[in-house]
Parts: structure tokens; sequence; C-alpha cells
């Protein structure tokens, strides 16, 4: 039996996962489970170790980079992102997509400084 993790997905998060997913070729190697791929990656993010390092219950590291990488490459992760996101919203009541954005002023600092162009050379001026 496969060692479990407290970063496995559960059954109601994969179901939800599974279908965002692309499905495994039948060309080719044996194809790795998707779920324990998700598991294995999922580790990795949450543990902050590095691939040679992940636990021997999991793939092949070489394996889950790949497949991580081709889901980079082909923007799976963006889509899922967008997707859980939208689903995430619509379970508690919200439009699937934010119809606002509030944008702190102690956050997003201005310059103190301001550039002026007198005889078309750039120069500061303070303020």
């Amino acid at each position: 039996m496969k060692e479990q993790f407290g970063t496995d997905l559960t059954d109601g998060q994969w179901q939800k996962l599974e279908r965002l997913l692309p499905k495994s070729s039948n060309r080719g190697r044996k194809r790795l489970d998707r779920r324990i791929v998700m598991n294995a990656i999922l580790y990795l993010n949450r543990t902050g170790c590095q691939w040679r390092m992940l636990p021997k219950s999991f793939p092949n590291w070489k394996s889950v980079y790949t497949v991580f990488w081709r889901w980079r490459r082909d923007g799976i992760w963006e889509m899922v992102h967008d997707c859980l996101q939208k689903m995430t919203r619509q379970a508690v009541g919200k439009k699937p997509m934010p119809t606002a954005a509030i944008i702190d002023s102690q956050s997003v600092k201005t310059t103190e400084q301001k550039w002026v162009e007198p005889n078309g050379a750039l120069t500061r001026e303070k303020k």
C-alpha cells in the first residue's frame, strides 16, 4: 500500500480535478496514474523539496517532472487554476469572474519625483 501524505488529494478533490487534466495517451510506455502524479506535485509544492528528493512511494522524480513540465508547456496549469477559481466562486454564490478590483493605495507606491521635458531633455524635478 502506498504511503499517505497530508498533501494527497481527497476523493472529492480528485473527482473535480480529474476531468480538467488531459487524458493519458495509449501510445508508448505505460502511463503513470495521474492522481499519483498530482499527489507528487502537491507534495513537492507543499514541502519545497528538490525533485530528486521525492519520496520513493511516488513515481520516479524524472517521470513526475516530465509530466509537470509538459502540462506547464501546454498551459494545463493555467487552465486548471482558472477553472478551479470559477468553480470555487460559483460554489459560494458569486459570479464566475470578479467584477471589481481593489487597489490599496498604501501598497501601490507612486514616484516622489516627476519627469519634465524642458527643451526636449528629460530631467527630474523634486516635489
